[in-house]
């Protein structure tokens, strides 16, 4: 039943549903099912792969959740088949919970005490609609916890006022109310104007819940939580209210007066607050939805940005007052020197500093500067160019270097050095391998996602290590190289598994196969499995282990080769030969065509990195400070983030410029993502300039 709901609600092949997620059961992870089982998934890649364990997820968690509700019903003794039939058969969770609230355990309410009173059946009498007096009725009901008729007949009218919240079809008209013209009203909080200045937007704001972007929805709601803005989501409550009259009053009613009053009263004390609430927390799944979105891919293009490759390199943490921390790298990475230079107010000791730098290039025949992208960072690149040396200098994004150097990785590493020393090289190594340095931060830390603290933390996190993971298996990484922060992200492992490998690495020396990892304590077949596609071993024994081509296909490799009649080792170097290959050949009833073409492209990419190298790039040099800016100026600049509403461009005036969604390209644009990517060297021209606010707007069209 399951596998029918996930492959109707995601539009796939009920088989490929049922093949994936049996996978899944089995242990497989979402990058080795995508590369190496295509076969049984019909080739879906690792998003339809993702997005069925998800649903699956949630099914699973929604029959947990059915079970708990039959439970929690039978023990009240109020569980008929019918009901649990249509608890067995519901696989909607807003229906269940519906279902669900009629029986659900409650706080202590006026329904709750008018029933303990013995007014019910009061209140059954009301709502059949029959009863020509009621207030004579009501008289029977008169004791020392209700001493009048009246107050008989306003505690049944709790009863049904409760007994319409928690019906079904009311709350589908309720629902449907908020649903298609709820409109989200946001007003300043009286006595906090200045205070929340940034919020001034929403002071007097109101939007359609449905039509309202996710950036503004989480902004309001940000300005909520800080304390300025009061907001809600309202309706026309006459009109709500006449169309539960429709729905619950008969016609020629002689209770029409207290079915009213109640239904008035459930409306507006107990449904509309739920509707409204249940309206918001939709709203807001769905910005999250939108925002993480924006931020996961911001962060797989972050982390498959292109790296410099293994160069001799000076970074440099820029300062003003606490000056420069320098230090150089060797083309491994490793730390060799560090020192500081203050060539910026207030010491401004240039020429110490411009001495100790061309020092350390001519000594370690340094190849490319570093320099951080933060505080002192445009004056520190301005400085380091006029020197005139010879090695490419690049502008490295430094947020979340800080968090990295107080981390317990960079106490590992550098358990002598101080925080300065090592954010300076966590700036280097970002030069360097982006991938293998940035697996080391949080992921939320980066700095490259749009209200990232505002959304849902756990599933912001579950997503990005989703991301993390799948970029790391995508590149891959030298087995005998690879930290255990990188190691601990590719298929399979994790970090018990990543730290036995780089204990039994130091004990027993390099790798000299991939299946040498079968030693490695408690990693087993089942981890190897997942793995060893993943992970290279240069040089080593075995040529096939520098390719992305499974052990578990090495034995195709070699009867190509035989077939060809030339050594395995020729075959793998032998680009030409392998064009005469016929691979339907070799297809059987477990390995098709897709896994052939994999197997052929892998070596066709022997031990290359599928990243672009990096590029060096300059500002203007006339452009410092905003102050420099005018509007019809036409300046490069680097794109350092994006969100749903546009991108930012780093133009090396200290504060970034948007570039409107509007604004990216001549044609109509749906997704910043499919015009500009993080990093991205641009063009753009400046189009206005707020120095009271501190914001730059840039266009891209036309530059």
């Amino acid at each position: 039943m399951l596998i029918n709901i996930i492959s109707k609600q995601l539009g796939l092949q009920a088989d490929k549903v049922r093949n994936t997620v049996d996978l899944l059961e089995g242990g497989a992870t979402v990058p080795f099912i995508a590369r190496y089982r295509k076969e049984v998934t019909g080739s879906m890649d690792e998003v339809a792969i993702g997005n069925i364990k998800d649903v699956y997820e949630k099914m699973k968690a929604l029959v947990q959740r059915k079970e708990t509700i039959i439970v929690t019903i039978e023990q009240q003794g109020k569980l008929t088949p019918e009901l649990k039939k249509r608890i067995d058969d519901c696989y909607d969770s807003l229906e269940l919970e519906d279902i669900y609230l009629p029986y659900r355990p409650k706080r202590r309410t006026r329904a709750t005490i008018a029933r303990e009173r013995g007014l019910e059946p009061l209140a059954d009498l009301i709502m059949q609609q029959q009863c020509n007096d009621v207030k004579g009725r009501a008289r029977g009901f008169v004791c020392a916890d209700v001493p009048t008729a009246d107050d008989a007949v306003a505690g049944a009218c709790d009863i049904i006022a409760e007994r319409v919240s928690e019906d079904e079809g009311a709350r589908n008209v309720v629902r449907r109310l908020f649903s298609r013209h709820g409109l989200l009203v946001s007003k300043v909080i009286k006595g906090k104007e200045g205070d929340g200045i940034k919020y001034s937007d929403y002071y007097e704001w109101q939007e359609s819940i449905s039509r309202i972007s996710s950036h503004r929805l989480l902004a309001i709601m940000r300005g909520e939580d800080e304390g300025y803005l009061r907001v809600s989501v309202t309706v026309d409550a006459e009109e709500a209210i006449s169309q539960l009259n429709r729905r619950l009053v008969k016609r020629f009613s002689p209770a029409r007066e207290y079915m009213e009053l109640a239904i008035a009263d459930g409306y507006k004390r107990l449904l509309a607050p739920s509707i409204e609430n249940e309206t918001r927390n939709a709203a807001k799944e769905k910005a999250d939805d939108e925002a993480i979105a924006v931020f996961a891919e911001n962060l797989r293009q972050l982390l498959m940005s292109s790296p410099l490759g293994q160069k001799r390199v000076l970074a440099i943490d820029p300062g003003f007052r606490t000056g420069c921390k320098v230090v150089v790298l060797d083309s491994q990475g490793n730390l060799v020197r560090h020192t500081v230079i203050y060539p910026h107010p207030p010491q401004n000791d240039r020429e110490g500093a411009a001495h100790i730098i061309t020092s350390l290039v001519k000594d370690y025949a340094i190849e490319a500067f570093a320099i951080g992208n933060g505080t002192a960072g445009r004056e520190t690149e301005d400085f380091v160019r006029n020197l005139g040396l010879a090695a490419d200098i690049f502008s490295v994004n430094e947020d979340g270097a800080s968090v990295y150097s107080a981390s317990a990785v960079a106490r590992e590493e550098f358990p002598d050095e101080d925080v300065t020393v090592r954010g300076a090289v966590s700036i280097g190594r970002r030069l360097i391998d982006p991938l293998s340095e940035l697996v080391k931060i949080e992921p939320r830390s980066i700095g490259v996602g749009q209200y990232q603290h505002s959304v849902d933390q756990g599933k912001l996190k579950e997503r990005l290590d989703v991301v993390v993971e799948s970029c790391v298996n995508r590149v891959g990484v030298n087995l005998n190289t690879a930290t255990k922060q990188i190691l601990t992200h590719i298929s399979g492992l994790g970090p018990s598994l990543a730290e036995n490998i780089v204990k039994f690495r130091a004990a027993n020396g390099d790798f000299r196969t991939r299946k040498e990892l079968l030693k490695v304590p408690r990693l087993g077949s089942k981890a190897f499995e997942q793995a060893a596609g993943f992970l290279r071993v240069v040089g080593g024994d075995e040529p096939l282990d520098n390719t992305a081509v499974h052990p578990e296909s090495y034995n195709i490799v070699v009867k190509m080769a035989k077939d060809s009649a030339v050594s395995l080792e020729e075959f793998i170097s032998n680009a030409e030969l392998r064009k005469k290959v016929t691979l339907a050949n070799y297809v059987t009833d477990k390995v098709g065509m897709p896994t052939l073409t994999d197997i052929m492209d892998s070596l066709n990419k022997r031990g290359l990195d599928p990243r672009e190298q990096a590029r060096a790039f300059s500002f203007d040099p006339n452009v410092h400070g905003i102050e420099d800016l005018h509007i019809g100026m036409v300046l490069p600049g680097l794109v350092s983030n994006i969100t749903a509403f546009g991108a930012f461009v780093n133009i090396g005036v200290h504060q970034d410029g948007l570039v409107h969604i509007s604004q990216l390209a001549d044609k109509y644009v749906s997704s910043p993502n499919d015009v500009v990517r993080l990093g991205q060297q641009v063009m753009v021209k400046v189009v206005e300039v707020d120095l009271k606010r501190r914001r730059i707007s840039l266009s891209m069209r036309s530059v």
